[in-house]
């Protein structure tokens, strides 16, 4: 946090100092955000009349006022029939006056999904695809110093260019929408070029290598691309500033380069870092690097990267970061939010990673698309590996545009994500989907052109074209599927399909099919604790079982529960649900880590007459005594049963004779040594509510469309959450906030959660709840 907090410092203090300098010249230089103040129309059915929605003549009174990041529908908690059509954003835009030779650029980091885009009337772009950035040069198009009117048509359709198969049977949902932020560039006529235009293959932008990786020294290679868009020669120098808490920790200034009208340059240099601070999940160790244009000794550009040194590896199909041999245990996520779909904050972002990383996780396959530059910063910031997806889902259109927008796909995202520490692999394929052997071979191609060099993987689904393969044991396919030479495999989903259909691996095709969804791993926390206990106990016996083989890695489906589109209900094998509150399965995960890093003991039960008698504790210690009212019940070693053998840490079963009401409590030890307790006690009846929110490491923000769940539980006398609890609660909200839950809110398993988002005002927001005869309120305070 202190890192990232330098980060925002040095990035200020570049800004200011780049305004400053601009300013005497009545200039403005820098990435400046444009999202608040959009109009906003959702056209009414398929054939609304579109006509001179773009122009400056049309009048937009009567259209919505919102801000970035936007759903284009707000939906209900379970999402069967959501809003598929066009949709139109129109904002007045004033653009610096800057001087003529200054280029103004236009970046949005999602649009959703088939985007047009015009200047004060005037076409300049449209684009396929809505989770990657469409950047647009509007020096042309723009008057500087004046108002200028952005409109942009979205239509989110089914779309046999992008695919991926139509939304009623897509078993996930792709939500409409202005979803992530957008930028206004000001750029001078020399400056960095935009990795994402500059059509460079491996280049564009600035892009960070690492030839060399020891604690010892280590080297950065930086390659920067600068291009004169002016109409004179130009000659300029490159600063490269590598800086670590804010202090400089090396500094290196380029000879004089001199670029061509309408010509750019490629300059490479090489930092020698002396006792480097390596990046790995463990010690997620960050540097910001500054790299600055000087012409005639002032700086014109800056681009700031927040880097990691790091190398991944493999010997005998296992993983080494930095040298050091690492399993990597993980989640697939989907970004989805309830009712707001895509269009979540980025402190909503982090949250999210930051819960992944709580749960013992330090991997995450991103499942099934790019998701938003925000997630992608947090994971560097935490510490989580990631495999970096482009949109792939049972779909393959065998025509050239399909193909060539896979293509493009792979190079943008290549191009976009870089120079994230935290990136293993690149899954340019498409997941679930059978594809010709020519398409694969391309989209393989195509990582190691843009990315060339040593340990650079591309991975795919089901075939050996690609350096890792993506093994996924829940379609019968066990371990492993033939593989190339030294391929190293990833069992990239588990745990959900073969506890849940009859056509999937282990023993699921015996059951009974009273059975299935009992023993599923599809449980909601209103299931009660039996099934939830049969979730998480899914989750042991098939990643002890991952454990067996020669895979790197694992990623269980899913981190949270989603919407699959087209269903009555939501899909619940999450380890957690839709509103981010755990289940029985997300201990055990937790329970997987190393005790230097957290001593865990939960008690997997609510401890009341519905409870099991065979008490489930997660633990990372040697050693668990449970007692019942201060009675030892038994103090033992983890389980040894088959589904354990392989585990970091087995859970520890205590097997009760009869319920009795009052309190269990679990005593760790570590070496014989008392290090940890935790109890649970019978709940009684309910007496008022408790109500928190959802901070995950970043307090509720202004100004930035931030998004928190706000937690209503009834309690007892002594605290405790009552899970029989299922009534329905009010949320009043009073100050710059509003409350996006469609519906009746009713609490499950004694929890009911609001979905709030924050406006732009300092004042504290008042949150009262309701139910029934209970009240509570909290003040939430702003920074």
């Amino acid at each position: 946090m202190l890192l990232k907090n330098r980060f925002v410092l040095v990035a200020l203090s570049v800004f200011l100092g780049l305004f400053q300098s601009c300013k005497q010249h009545d200039e403005v230089s820098g990435k400046l955000s444009i999202n608040p103040d959009w109009k906003f129309k959702r056209l009414a059915k398929e054939n609304s009349s579109e006509k001179g929605l773009e122009t400056l003549e049309y009048s937009d009174a009567e259209w919505e006022n919102v801000g970035l990041p936007h759903t284009s529908n707000i939906e209900p908690l379970v999402v069967n029939d959501q809003w598929q059509g066009i949709c139109w954003y129109r904002k007045n835009l004033k653009v610096p006056n800057v001087d003529k030779g200054k280029k103004i650029y236009l970046e949005f980091e999602g649009a959703m999904n088939y985007s047009k885009f015009y200047i004060n009337g005037k076409f300049v772009k449209e684009h396929q695809g809505g989770f990657l950035p469409v950047v647009i040069d509007v020096t042309e198009f723009v008057k500087k110093g004046e108002e200028n009117l952005i409109a942009v048509r979205l239509d989110n359709t089914d779309n046999l260019v992008t695919g991926p198969k139509p939304l009623k049977r897509l078993d996930f949902n792709m939500f409409g929408g202005l979803y992530r932020n957008a930028w206004m560039l000001v750029k001078d006529e020399v400056h960095i070029s935009h990795a994402a235009i500059a059509d460079k293959v491996a280049g564009g932008g600035v892009f960070v290598t690492y030839p060399k990786v020891s604690e010892k020294e280590s080297v950065i290679r930086i390659k920067t691309n600068v291009i004169n868009k002016g109409t004179k020669e130009t000659n300029i120098q490159l600063v490269n500033t590598l800086l670590a808490n804010g202090e400089t920790v090396v500094e290196q200034n380029s000879k004089n380069i001199i670029i061509a009208v309408g010509k750019d340059v490629d300059a490479q240099t090489d930092l020698i870092i002396k006792n480097a601070k390596l990046w790995s999940p463990s010690v997620p160790n960050l540097y910001t690097l500054e790299t600055k244009v000087l012409k005639e000794g002032v700086v014109i550009d800056t681009q700031i990267n927040e880097i990691g040194i790091r190398e991944f590896t493999f010997k005998d199909n296992e993983l080494y970061i930095n040298g050091v041999k690492t399993f990597l245990r993980g989640m697939n996520r989907h970004q989805e939010y309830p009712f707001i779909g895509y269009a979540l904050s980025d402190n909503a972002q982090y949250r999210d990673a930051k819960k992944i990383k709580d749960a013992g996780c330090n991997y995450i396959r991103l499942s099934h698309y790019p998701q938003s530059p925000a997630f992608m910063q947090a994971c560097n910031q935490l510490g989580i590996v990631v495999i970096d997806a482009i949109m792939g889902w049972q779909y393959y259109g065998d025509n050239d545009a399909f193909r060539n927008y896979c293509y493009t796909s792979a190079t943008q995202l290549i191009r976009r994500d870089r120079n994230h520490p935290c990136v293993l692999a690149w899954e340019v394929s498409l997941n679930e989907t059978q594809m010709p052997i020519f398409f694969m071979e391309e989209l393989n191609k195509i990582v190691h052109n843009e990315y060339p060099g040593k340990n650079v993987y591309s991975c795919g689904w089901m075939d050996e074209v690609y350096d890792i393969y993506l093994q996924a044991r829940q379609h019968r396919i066990m371990h492993p599927h033939t593989l190339k030479e030294n391929q190293p495999y990833s069992v990239s989903e588990y745990g959900d399909w073969e506890y849940y259909s009859k056509n999937a691996g282990l023993n699921q095709d015996q059951l009974p099919n009273d059975l299935r969804d009992e023993y599923s791993s599809r449980q909601a926390r209103g299931y009660g604790e039996e099934r939830m206990l049969r979730q998480a106990y899914n989750v042991q016996e098939s990643h002890n079982d991952n454990l067996e083989t020669k895979a790197y890695s694992d990623s269980y489906w899913v981190m949270y529960d989603y919407n699959r589109g087209y269903h009555d209900e939501i899909e619940e094998s999450g380890i957690m649900d839709i509103f981010r509150l755990p289940k029985f399965a997300y201990y055990f995960y937790q329970s997987q880590k190393e005790v230097a890093e957290e001593k865990v003991l939960k008690i997997a039960s609510y401890w009341n007459e519905k409870s099991p008698l065979n008490i489930k504790v997660y633990s990372n210690l040697d050693e668990v005594a449970l007692y019942l009212n201060g009675n030892l019940i038994a103090r033992q070693k983890p389980d040894t049963d088959r589904n354990s053998t392989n585990l970091s840490h087995p859970p520890f079963t205590f097997n009760l004779k009869k319920f009795k009401a009052g309190t269990l409590k679990a005593v760790g030890y570590k070496n014989g040594k008392e290090v940890a307790t935790t109890n649970v006690t019978t709940p009684e009846e309910p007496i008022g509510l408790k109500v928190w929110i959802d901070v995950s490491g970043k307090q509720p923000q202004t100004g930035v469309k931030d998004v928190i769940f706000v937690y209503a539980a009834a309690i007892d006398k002594n605290g405790t959450i009552v899970p029989e609890y299922s009534k329905e609660v009010d949320f009043t909200i009073k100050g710059d906030a509003n409350l996006v839950n469609i519906g009746t809110i009713k609490a499950e398993a004694g929890i009911a959660t609001g979905v709030l988002r924050i406006g732009t005002e300092k004042e504290a927001i008042i949150v009262k709840v309701t139910s029934g005869a209970f009240t509570k309120e909290m003040s939430i305070n702003m920074d």
